[in-house]
């Protein structure tokens, strides 16, 4: 058959390799269908015309080492197409191409399997530095974890290696790992995916290395671990390690005792016999959130209408700023705001579902606002007499049998320090305390005056020209009446007060020398603890969440954070913050966040997000 040679192009170099496997399934195709198949063009050998309508191609799944190899490529069996004839020749012997068909077929069959031999990969070697049998490998004096090692050995040893750290993925060139020895060798730190893929890994010693601590999790994923070994080294028993106290309690492995070598506490301790409990790893501290462009004096927040809200003393500008949460952008944001002259506080008290704001100036009289929900604005309604507020420093509200009251501390020479009352449709003069003592600050606390009796309402008045001054509530007179002092306490500024397990503290603010701590001891509040005092205008007490700290301002140094340490009974250094000339610290809660408004007469108000930090995590 001169004009329809069987086969073209001849390769004879796909003969080169013997047969290892045979194939699952063969399809051989024609070119027209290989194309409608693939979607692409169909390639040819040079000599191939594109008229020829004969050639065969094949479709390959082999499964060859129990795995399934599918080639969509098209396998050319010595040349890409064959030739039965041409169509007239074909006419004219009828079914004389079927058996050219069989052939292609046979020779497609053999193509194949050349080829999957060819592409089979080599086995690993042992690595030079290892002893390999067929089933154990022990390596000696090795620099890294040698990545050659045979897949199907089940036990691998190292020892007097000359690394010191084993990275991520490690073994995963050899899954079939039962017992893993890695001992008597200089390891120091271990990455926390080392042993990953190791599902078969039965046993696993790590004896008499450097190691200080381990990764959390580290065993995960060893679903068939029974035995470790962890003995011999020098663990830190601190807050990285909790995580291994908690997986000794609960896991089925059976671990060999290991010891703390630190820190010292716990020094020589069992780590088998700890706790979680003994670790202490919840820290917290205040972190920058938020600058506001301006300065301010008193801050406060309150809730209405089912929002939370704050409120700004802007002394330069004059206006009271009221500040929104925006849940979108998670940051504070205008509302609105009232304007004046030379603000000094803004105190917001709500009376059953009415808000009404007390702003106190410098000059120009101070003035109560109510906020009219249909107009949706501030509408100023009250002027509170000036012959008695001339020089308001500080506001303070509080709730007495059911009444609601505000007081005004004035530090004028002719001003009052004056109660005014809620009846129903303003607020008026209800008492007046303290004449002419140039009075600071003032703070509302109940205290009980003897043990098992109830407390009752107290005022405390601070005053640049006398100790502080202690007043009590007189429930028949229903006014205060003066009880006592705090001695000993000449120039304090101001005096705010907190509460410990039932117990009444205060902090006293001083300018100049030490600023203190006194617990109420039933007729008299008592000395625990001093803080120097670098310009202090400010030493507030505030809680969050189960945390108590206290904050001492300064206009020379950095701002003092104090935590409140349960055990000693006192504050302890926390943290410093940078603000210019502080004059309030307040604590304010929105939407599950916790935020520090630090309020500033020369520099930017600052915002402080109260952050909670896990050291085992």
């Amino acid at each position: 058959m001169q004009d329809g040679s069987l086969l073209q192009q001849l390769d004879p170099s796909h003969l080169a390799a013997p047969h290892r496997s045979l194939p699952r399934a063969v399809h051989c195709w024609s070119e027209e269908q290989l194309t409608n198949q693939l979607q692409v063009p169909v390639l040819k050998s040079r000599d191939t015309e594109a008229k020829e309508k004969g050639g065969l191609l094949c479709d390959l799944v082999l499964e060859q080492d129990n795995h399934h190899l599918n080639s969509r490529s098209p396998v050319h069996v010595w040349g890409y197409f064959f030739d039965c004839m041409e169509s007239e020749r074909s006419q004219r012997m009828g079914n004389a191409c079927i058996p050219l068909k069989r052939i292609a077929y046979f020779l497609c069959l053999l193509s194949a399997l050349l080829l999957t031999e060819g592409k089979k990969p080599a086995k690993p070697k042992c690595p030079a530095v290892c002893t390999c049998t067929k089933d154990n490998a022990l390596c000696e004096n090795a620099r890294s974890i040698p990545r050659t090692v045979p897949p199907d050995v089940i036990s691998l040893s190292f020892v007097r290696s000359g690394f010191t750290e084993i990275s991520e993925g490690s073994f995963l060139f050899t899954p079939s790992l039962q017992l893993l020895f890695i001992e008597n060798n200089n390891i120091k730190s271990i990455s926390r995916h080392t042993f990953r893929g190791l599902k078969s890994l039965i046993h696993l010693s790590l004896a008499n290395n450097n190691l200080q601590t381990l990764p959390k999790d580290i065993f995960k994923g060893l679903d068939s671990l029974t035995n470790v070994d962890l003995r011999g080294n020098s663990f830190n028993c601190d807050c990285k390690l909790k995580w291994l106290v908690e997986w000794l309690g609960h896991t089925n492995a059976t671990v060999e005792d290991i010891y703390c070598e630190g820190p010292p506490e716990y020094k020589k301790r069992k780590i088998n016999s700890l706790s979680s409990k003994d670790f202490d790893c919840i820290i917290t501290e205040f972190a920058k959130s938020q600058d506001l462009p301006y300065q301010s004096l008193s801050i406060d927040t309150f809730s209405y209408m089912n929002d939370e809200y704050v409120v700004i003393a802007q002394p330069f500008t004059g206006k009271c700023i009221f500040l929104e949460w925006d849940h979108v952008e998670k940051t504070f944001r205008n509302y609105d705001n009232i304007t004046g002259t030379s603000t000094v506080v803004c105190k917001p008290i709500v009376i059953e579902t009415q808000l009404y704001v007390i702003v106190a100036q410098l000059f120009g009289g101070s003035h109560i606002y109510k906020r009219d929900s249909f107009a949706n604005k501030f509408i100023k309604i009250q002027d509170i007499e000036i012959l008695k507020i001339r020089k308001p420093n500080d506001i303070e509200t509080f709730k007495i049998e059911n009444n609601w009251y505000f007081v005004v501390a004035d530090s004028s020479k002719a001003g009052f320090t004056t109660i005014y009352k809620w009846n129903g449709n303003g607020f008026y003069s209800h008492q007046s305390l303290h004449a002419w003592y140039r009075d600071t600050d003032v703070e509302y606390l109940e205290i009980a005056r003897m043990p098992q009796t109830l407390r009752t309402p107290h005022l405390i008045l601070s005053s640049s020209s006398q100790r502080p001054v202690i007043y009590q509530w007189n429930k028949a007179t229903q006014l205060f009446i003066n009880q006592t002092d705090i001695p000993n306490m000449e120039d304090v500024y101001a005096v705010k007060h907190f509460s410990v397990k039932g117990d009444v503290y205060i902090c006293l603010t001083r300018f100049i020398g030490d600023s203190k701590v006194m617990k109420w001891g039933g007729s008299s509040f008592q000395d625990i603890q001093r803080m120097p005092s670098r310009g202090s205008m400010v030493f507030q007490p505030l809680q969050i969440n189960n945390y108590q700290y206290a904050i001492l301002g300064s206009d020379y140094s950095f701002t003092q954070v104090y935590n409140w340490d349960a055990e000693k009974a006192k504050f302890v250094k926390f943290q410093e913050l940078n603000v210019q000339a502080p004059r309030s610290f307040t604590h304010v809660s929105i939407n599950k966040r916790n935020f520090l408004f630090a309020s500033s007469f020369k520099g930017n108000t600052q915002i402080y997000k109260h952050v909670i930090v896990d050291l085992s995590a």
